[in-house]
């Protein structure tokens, strides 16, 4: 009994773990389709986003999306914009909260 309790819960790890990427991937690629053309470089002018841009902010795992912003894609992404797009759209960062890679 207590193997196929412990191989229930990890079949179960594995399948949360699994579904929490999937949903960063699909968070990724509705901010591109919705938010890439405000925050986008140059850093102005700042634009203010969309209600779609907007209904995806509210809804990604912000936490999940900062965990993949590497130097790479902040010389495409204005992290500038991000934060101003964040804000605008009522999901603001915390002061201090790392986003990206410095």
């Amino acid at each position: 009994m207590a193997k196929i309790l412990l191989s229930f819960i990890i079949v179960l790890a594995v399948v949360v773990v699994g579904t929490m990427a999937e949903g960063c991937d699909k968070d990724r690629e509705d901010m591109i389709r919705e938010c890439k053309k405000y925050e986008m470089f140059p850093a102005m002018p700042k634009i203010e986003p969309s209600p779609e841009c907007c209904a995806v902010w509210q809804r990604a795992d912000i936490p999940c999306l900062c965990k993949r912003v590497t130097k790479e894609v902040e010389k495409e992404w204005c992290m500038e914009k991000v934060i101003f797009v964040a804000k605008y759209c009522g999901k603001p960062f915390n002061p201090g909260y790392k986003c990206g890679s410095k």
